[in-house]
């Protein structure tokens, strides 16, 4: 009898071709209730979960003793019990670098939205409001030569800083240990995280969510932002305290936002959605054709890798 694997959800085909030969089984599009996710679990030596499924101990236990592989489409892991699979030798694998330059695109189409009020402006026009151009119509920020701050200096956070480099900008960071060679490669500065936000005139967040970083960007470091400053977030939506932000917005503590994840994904808080200087995208940061399929192959190979007794490409903690 060959493996059992459980994909979560649908993939791109591309994902599902090192699969073949296994006993496979494929979700909905949609995200599966949990009460499907764990009767679909049960005698799955390998799955492939996607950020939308928790993958904890109750799930662990429904697929049972033969489950050896968790392998998650996404970079991060946050929805996976890593402690739990641990504590049942299942090893957890996830999608990095293959998805770092598509993300670092979004955040930079966010930031230069947001700066420059497209989202606002386009809707006026979609709705027939667009009667002239005047001096003073929909007037923005620059990006070109501002500074950019980093929060969260990895592989993506780099891509991000390189983006503000071809615009001239001045480039700060925050991480939680010093990034020699990216400062040296970017001219990037480092800087603690209440310096950063004192000084940059955008700020790009890209930290793994944490205990720790769990409202990172709350009402003081918000509080802490220029008049002027736009904050963009395409890392994980609890990250930032949306309801803070909000008021922030509504308030013009800072000028704008822009927004590619969500604390409680697929709600977004409704002070949000109030909000013309907040560009809004539904999660769509590794959302290119060539990344979602480069994605679904990693993951899908880690199963593979496990499932034949090999190391896994990119396991977690590896």
């Amino acid at each position: 009898m060959p493996d059992k694997v459980l994909v979560t959800r649908e993939i791109p085909e591309a994902g599902l071709r090192p699969l073949e030969g296994f006993d496979l089984t494929v979700l909905s599009e949609a995200p599966p209730d949990r009460e499907a996710l764990l009767e679909a679990a049960e005698g799955a030596t390998g799955v492939l979960s996607n950020v939308t499924e928790k993958m904890d101990a109750a799930f662990m236990d429904a697929a049972g003793p033969e489950l050896k592989v968790i392998a998650n489409m996404a970079v991060g892991y946050d929805n996976v019990d890593v402690e739990a699979a641990k504590e049942r030798g299942i090893v957890v694998t996830n999608t990095p670098g293959v998805l770092d330059e598509t993300t670092a695109d979004t955040a930079f189409m966010l930031l230069l939205a947001a700066a420059r009020r497209l989202g606002e402006s386009e809707r006026t026009l979609r709705a027939g409001g667009w009667h002239w151009w005047g001096p003073k119509l929909f007037v923005g920020v620059d990006v070109w030569g501002k500074t950019l701050g980093i929060v969260g200096m990895g592989r993506i956070g780099q891509a991000v800083a390189r983006r503000g480099r071809g615009f001239g900008m001045e480039i700060l960071y925050h991480n939680r240990s010093r990034k020699e060679d990216a400062e040296k490669e970017l001219d990037a500065r480092y800087a603690d995280l209440d310096e950063l936000l004192e000084t940059a005139d955008f700020v790009s967040v890209h930290t793994p969510l944490t205990e720790e970083t769990r409202h990172l960007i709350g009402a003081d470091e918000l509080g802490k932002m220029k008049p002027a400053a736009v904050l963009v977030n395409t890392s994980r939506g609890p990250v930032v305290d949306e309801g803070a932000l909000a008021d922030a917005l509504a308030d013009g503590r800072i000028f704008a936002a822009g927004l590619d994840v969500y604390e409680e994904e697929p709600k977004v808080h409704p002070k949000l959605l109030e909000r013309e200087n907040a560009v809004l995208a539904p999660h769509i940061g590794s959302g290119s054709r060539e990344t979602r399929d480069r994605m679904a192959v990693l993951a899908a190979e880690n199963i593979v890798a496990v499932l034949s007794g090999r190391d896994p490409k990119t396991p977690v903690g590896g």
